[in-house]
């Protein structure tokens, strides 16, 4: 199962989240200590992140070796600076390829998102209404095979009929997923972090089956300025504190946090 993380706040460098912190993903791939599945992840990563003084597409980076195996990513990581990134190792299901359009974070215009998780039985289960449920914008730009580039995809339209609002957006495409779950008797773990840029939504959530980790921390002296989020604690502080299971975290541009339960 994958291990993700997110960040908002005043721009700093990557590597202080990526490389740097005792457990961080770079550790996190290797030596996970929450998961549920699996034993690490090293069937690729991927980055994303957002200029911190222009107002663009966000840019990623991706690699289909084990995080610890890429040799840019240490130089890569001192070199960009940012306000708001996310970024993802991957534990890939068994049958799924190892290749860079299965690796995260999804982009769609401005908007980034992740998934840690599974929807059981996927091929045989919802991948045929998610997709029927699809326009053809968003039916087309799937590249790859995965759940997680489905989810986001399906994330994706429900925030362009939501017109922009993120946590709705994710509050309705939960609600979609919940229901086929029950309508195909399936079970799924829909951990997800999505952002725009500004502001930054997590979802921990799952059905008939365990939630997977997710917490979030705030006021350490290690990132004063901002927001982070992740599946497991990158380092030994009190302010860690754990989601709350089905719940939405939505963590503002002024990095307000507040909590709603799905």
């Amino acid at each position: 199962m994958c291990r993700l993380m997110g960040y908002l706040g005043a721009p700093i460098q990557t590597d202080s989240l990526l490389v740097k912190p005792e457990h961080s993903l770079l550790v996190q791939s290797y030596q996970p200590q929450e998961m549920t599945a699996g034993l690490m992840n090293a069937d690729g990563f991927g980055i994303g992140w957002y200029h911190p003084q222009r107002q663009s597409d966000p840019f990623t980076y991706k690699n289909t070796l084990p995080i610890w195996s890429d040799p840019n990513l240490l130089s890569l990581s001192r070199y960009v600076e940012t306000g708001c990134l996310l970024a993802c190792i991957r534990s890939a299901t068994v049958g799924q390829a190892v290749q860079l359009s299965n690796c995260q974070p999804f982009r769609w215009g401005k908007i980034m998102g992740i998934h840690n998780g599974f929807i059981q039985d996927f091929r045989q289960s919802l991948y045929r209404p998610i997709r029927d449920r699809l326009s053809d914008p968003f039916y087309t730009a799937i590249e790859g095979t995965t759940d997680s580039e489905h989810i986001f995809a399906l994330f994706c339209q429900q925030l362009q009929e939501a017109g922009g609002s993120l946590p709705q957006a994710l509050r309705q495409t939960l609600q979609l997923l919940a229901g086929w779950t029950q309508a195909y008797n399936v079970t799924a773990a829909l951990n997800l972090l999505v952002s725009d840029g500004h502001s930054l939504v997590a979802a921990r959530f799952a059905t008939a089956c365990s939630v997977p980790s997710l917490y979030w921390l705030r006021d350490d002296p290690s990132f004063a300025g901002g927001v982070v989020v992740a599946s497991e604690p990158m380092f030994t502080s009190d302010q860690w504190r754990c989601c709350p299971e089905n719940s939405l975290v939505v963590i503002g541009e002024d990095l307000d946090i507040e909590t709603y339960q799905l």
